[in-house]
């Protein structure tokens, strides 16, 4: 590691969940979830309790590997079209800014040893409805932990919670979409979007890229390992859906703090691995020390994946800084990217193995002693070289790291609901 660097943190800091902008470790709701809009900058505390019986806490479902499979073609895909989704950000839309291609919105996961359930399917017994696999309350809250890259995960899930076909998944409601994505992807508020169903089922986007805390100290904004103050904002709620790695990569302006702090330690730079292992590390600390399993079901969604190549910068004997080159030769076509890729790579396994971060994520799970479901992506991702934007989006260059929507988050969103039905 590199030398330590003197700095004092202030008094009663704010916190910089989002690029270092500082907000408090509440952070304000757009919507009182029990009732009409609240104006922004409001605090209200959800109040949010599950019946303890309606909690597996699995760590499989029903003798069945949801994660190991192929992709499948499938002609009743895409579930939706994107230029009826009010939700979908610009980088995500691919179809509206242009793709030519259709095919890859038309494959589905099938599972090798089962099959999972259609989404927007009737349920025919109330035992099987995904709210008494949560709960019988009066209130549903489920917040999903986010960054980027698995913002169209949640956005997926806003737009499938407005469908008409999801009367099946709560009883039939009259949605309300109060302030909904009022906070755009840029906006420095945590509390991204809400949606509320009067029938009983809010969902929430919490946008914490590192799951630690961001503080403003007199050196700048320090990413602190150790400290995970955000959490209070998470308890209460029925389930939670976590994950993190994405921006634990980036480096220059586009990275969210100026110095790591590691205890009474502060630091320039560190191995991004080893401050993934102590952050995430910090995160599971979390999990034990403040959820009730009785009350709350906690997934943690495994690593999504890019389709550029690591390549390895090294500093002072540790590697900080990684850059994406040569793309394709993780499938063995080192002179590709992304662009251009029209379907999946066959079979159930991925050339170039696994990131390094799924590694830590195993790690750190199975030293946590409640309950955490692992939603794991990370391969059944990878093989999907050809649902990246590309350079369809309102971004520039080739996007190979963030997904399409309708596109592969339509099928994390599936195996989730799966996990909870199963």
């Amino acid at each position: 590691m590199e030398q330590a660097i003197d700095g004092t943190a202030h008094k009663d800091q704010t916190m910089a969940l989002v690029d270092g902008s500082p907000t408090s470790s509440m952070g304000p709701m757009l919507v009182d979830p029990l009732g009409p809009a609240a104006p922004i900058g409001t605090v209200v505390r959800p109040t949010f309790r599950t019946q303890p019986h309606r909690l597996k806490g699995r760590k499989q479902v029903s003798g069945c590997d949801l994660f190991r499979g192929r992709w499948v073609v499938d002609t009743s895909y895409p579930l939706y079209d994107s230029s009826g989704c009010p939700f979908i950000d610009a980088e995500f839309d691919c179809q509206g800014y242009g793709r030519p291609d259709t095919q890859y919105l038309k494959y589905s996961w099938q599972p090798d040893s089962c099959n999972i359930p259609r989404f927007f399917g009737k349920v025919e017994r109330e035992e099987d409805n995904v709210r008494g696999g949560l709960a019988e309350s009066e209130h549903v809250g489920i917040i999903s932990m986010h960054d980027s890259c698995c913002r169209a995960h949640c956005q997926d899930n806003f737009f499938k919670a407005e469908l008409r076909d999801l009367r099946y998944f709560v009883r039939p409601f009259k949605l309300h979409v109060n302030a909904c994505l009022a906070a755009s992807s840029s906006s420095e508020e945590p509390w991204m979007a809400t949606v509320t169903l009067d029938y009983g089922l809010t969902l929430y986007m919490y946008r914490t890229p590192y799951l630690v805390d961001i503080v403003r100290e007199n050196v700048g904004d320090v990413l602190n390992l150790n400290s995970i103050e955000a959490g209070n904002a998470w308890k209460g709620m029925d389930m939670l859906v976590f994950n993190s790695w994405h921006w634990w990569l980036h480096t220059g302006k586009s990275q969210g703090w100026d110095y790591i702090r590691d205890g009474p330690a502060l630091y320039k730079n560190m191995d991004r691995i080893e401050a993934f292992n102590k952050g995430l590390t910090t995160w599971g600390r979390w999990v034990d020390q403040n959820v009730d399993p009785s009350k709350t079901k906690v997934f943690f969604q495994g690593i999504s994946p890019t389709h550029y190549h690591m390549q390895y910068k090294k500093h002072n004997s540790f590697y900080s800084d990684y850059f994406y080159k040569t793309r394709g030769k993780d499938w063995n076509q080192p002179q590709k990217s992304c662009s251009g890729e029209a379907e999946p790579l066959s079979g159930s396994t991925y050339p170039a193995g696994a990131p390094p971060a799924v590694g830590v994520v195993s790690k750190v799970l199975s030293s946590i002693t409640k309950p955490v479901y692992l939603l794991d992506i990370t391969t059944l991702s990878q093989l999907r070289k050809d649902a990246h934007p590309s350079t369809y989006s309102d971004g520039s260059g080739t996007d190979c790291s963030h997904w399409c929507l309708p596109g592969l988050p339509d099928t994390w969103n599936q195996l989730l609901y799966a996990a909870l039905i199963m």
